[in-house]
């Protein structure tokens, strides 16, 4: 440690408060809080740590810390923080993802299901959920939509569609439908989603047997798929705890230096979805489960209730404004500890993978980091796709800390056509203008897709710009194969094809080759949409948007069948889209 840093450390206030922990680079590598940011950051240096904490300890070179005016402020300014500097010590647990809701809309006043990740939620909606089984939630839709006929449509239509003529939908596009049948079907829907499906089940029970009373063999047949189908839903809501109340409840286990934290979603009084996150100890381990609770409601709905361990969670609950509760006994105490069980499980089915996985990546990295003799936390790497010089596109792939980073991920028209090195000029050359107006974050390393010319290329937009950032190409053999890396002075750097760090390399340059191809394939196919569409007489520009809408490619809709066509189409339309599709 040096003078400067024990001085520092010394002057610290006893404040509440953030910390910044540096590198030799004076990039943020962690961030924390404290009720008393003296003590605290203390901690960090004195005595022994775990590996993955000693680990972060010995690249401290610096610190900075900001005052708050309570723990409160701290820990609201905590999350903020990571969220803005991403450092690669800090867990960001939920990875921008939110978890999948069920929505019941009533869109032009007739009730639509879909399975939905929005961060606002609608004002004339009602959502059920979470499902962190995303799989669970599109099966129940499925199922719904066969039970009750909702509107299926993503466009409202002028005229009814094939779901009204399969009794799918009562046709509301052109048809008044009384409100009374709209009520009744939304609150079907509801208790459906709710759990209560007693009664659902008894009418299709009934209308089997009458089926198979009249001979009607086939519709007895659907109605008992359809009875199968919602006790197999209902099986997953199998625990009722009286309680209408909708709670979140939270446990965590540590070993191994790893945290495995649990939650169990009750809603409506029934257990129905639970949510696993495994990570590495960088911290108090407290303080490591109240940052999950923070990040998991800064991306999904806030409940009444939560209950978690015994702990002083006075600043969680005034910054999330719900009520906490840590129960000693009774059916809230069950769960906590039912939590804490399946963390328990979870820790010890998943840590050997995890860890044999995490220490893989390490040393790939590791082993580039000594291939190149230069930090290699920040890569960006390029490369470009084009067709003949038709839709020519690049693709920029980012790695953090060893994870691909696909919120970073960025594709870019080109306008070089079939020139690759004028193209990835100009990729690079947007790319870091950028970079610099916005003052973003720069790489460590930039990897081209390709031999001298494009490393050159790479220098020279580097140089342009003044930017301390090493640059390599990923050349590739006569048989198109990953071989070697090209450094600056275009000298190559040999790479044992048995290597880590060779698979690391050849999964990059997969993954940015797969990027680019995507972004090019479709535009190619927006392209040869439009091209087709404009041809046939009928469809103009509001018919042409409804189809993409409805088909998202051109793929899917040379897939689709006649009867697909006509739900966005006329007849006589359709049929003529039909003929020109498969025509070509």
């Amino acid at each position: 440690m040096t003078n400067e840093l024990k001085l520092k450390l010394e002057t610290l206030p006893l404040l509440p408060g953030c910390y910044l922990m540096k590198d030799s680079s004076g990039k943020i590598i962690y961030v924390g809080k404290a009720k008393k940011l003296k003590l605290r950051v203390n901690q960090y240096f004195q005595g022994a740590h775990e590996y993955k904490t000693g680990k972060l300890v010995s690249q401290i070179a610096d610190f900075d810390y900001i005052v708050t005016n309570s723990e409160k402020d701290a820990l609201l300014l905590e999350i903020n923080l990571i969220k803005k500097h991403r450092p690669r010590y800090n867990i960001m647990f939920m990875d921008d993802k939110t978890y999948p809701y069920i929505k019941l809309s009533m869109d032009h006043n007739y009730p639509k299901i879909q399975v939905v990740r929005d961060k606002k939620r609608s004002a004339n909606a009602t959502y059920f959920g979470p499902y962190p089984d995303a799989l669970a939630a599109r099966k129940t839709i499925e199922l719904l939509d066969k039970i009750y006929p909702t509107r299926k449509c993503k466009v409202m239509p002028k005229k009814v569609c094939l779901y009204y003529h399969m009794k799918q939908c009562l046709g509301p596009c052109q048809y008044a439908i009384k409100e009374e049948v709209i009520d009744n079907m939304v609150e079907q829907i509801t208790r459906f989603l709710k759990g209560d499906t007693s009664e659902l089940q008894k009418e299709l029970t009934n209308l089997m047997q009458k089926s198979i009373d009249e001979l009607q063999y086939e519709k007895a047949s659907e109605c008992h798929q359809l009875l199968n189908s919602i006790q197999h839903i209902s099986l997953k809501q199998h625990v009722d705890y009286q309680s209408k109340e909708d709670v979140d409840v939270f446990h965590y286990y540590c070993e191994h230096g790893y945290i495995a934290i649990c939650g169990l979603f009750v809603r409506n009084g029934k257990l129905l979805e639970k949510t696993f996150s495994l990570n590495p100890i960088f911290s108090d381990e407290v303080e490591q489960f109240v940052s999950f609770i923070m990040q998991y409601y800064q991306k999904n709905p806030m409940v009444k209730t939560l209950v978690l361990p015994n702990y002083d969670y006075t600043d969680l609950q005034e910054a999330l404004l719900t009520k906490i509760m840590m129960p000693t006994k009774g059916k809230y105490k069950k769960l906590l500890d039912l939590c804490y069980k399946n963390a328990i499980i979870n820790l010890n089915q998943n840590f050997k993978v995890i860890s044999l996985n995490e220490q893989k990546r390490l040393d790939s990295f590791m082993q580039l980091q000594a291939l190149l003799n230069h930090p290699v936390d920040h890569i960006e790497i390029f490369d470009n796709s084009h067709t003949q010089g038709s839709f020519a596109v690049a693709a920029c792939v980012v790695y953090r800390n060893g994870v691909e980073s696909k919120k970073d991920y960025r594709h870019y028209k080109v306008s070089n056509q079939g020139d690759d090195l004028k193209n990835m000029y100009e990729v690079l050359y947007r790319r870091y203008l950028r970079v610099l107006k916005e003052e973003l974050e720069k790489p460590d390393l930039i990897i081209v897709d390709g031999g001298k010319h494009q490393v050159q290329v790479a220098c020279k937009v580097v140089q342009a710009f003044d930017l301390d950032i090493k640059v390599v190409g990923l050349s590739k053999d006569e048989y198109h194969r990953t071989s070697c890396l090209i450094d600056e002075d275009l000298k190559e750097i040999s790479i044992d094809p048995k290597s880590d760090v060779f698979f690391l390399l050849t999964r990059m340059q997969d993954e940015v080759h797969r990027v680019a191809i995507s972004y090019h394939k479709k535009l190619r196919s927006a392209y040869q949409t439009k091209s087709i569409l404009d041809e046939i007489e009928g469809i103009g520009p509001k018919r042409k948007k409804m189809l993409m809408q409805h088909f998202q490619s051109f793929k899917q809709m040379k897939e689709a069948s006649l009867q697909q066509l006509q739900e966005v189409l006329p007849a006589k339309v359709a049929e003529m889209l039909y003929n020109t599709i498969h025509e070509l």
